[in-house]
């Protein structure tokens, strides 16, 4: 079974999949669009994603406060996947998000990629480990 995760943000999507055997994350790509809003093309992409992988279950990374509150970016997401749910009629399991963005940062950093090109990779790579940590907790 395959599951897919995603790391929602205001302009970006980043999406990671399991392999085959749903053992390892994947970072697959990040998904953009021009305004906050406009979440039509973005949701067609995931479902497309959807199909080429054949996912099952999807896990997106809640953006949980510092002190575990919610505030106005995890009504967004919940927002997000509740239409998601809806389009897609896939189990949705929502995990801890808190600092992944950090951790992927300094996976760059260790990787030597230049600050001016890991905008194009955080995503993703914040994605895949919001799935290794919903895999290291089953």
């Amino acid at each position: 079974m395959r599951i897919m995760a995603l790391d929602y943000g205001d302009k970006t999507v980043g999406v990671a999949i399991t392999d085959e055997l749903g053992l390892t994350a994947q970072p697959i790509t990040t998904i953009t669009r021009e305004k906050i809003n406009k979440l039509r093309k973005t949701y067609q992409a995931i479902e497309g994603l959807i199909d080429e992988y054949s996912v099952e279950k999807i896990v997106v990374g809640m953006p949980f406060n510092m002190d575990y509150t919610e505030g106005e970016r995890t009504e967004k997401t919940r927002g997000f996947i509740e239409e998601l749910k809806r389009r897609t009629g896939l189990e949705i399991i929502e995990v801890d998000e808190r600092l992944t963005t950090v951790a992927a940062d300094e996976i760059l950093e260790e990787m030597e990629v230049p600050v001016s090109e890991r905008k194009q990779y955080i995503d993703k790579i914040a994605a895949s480990i919001i799935l290794e940590s919903y895999l290291n907790n089953l």
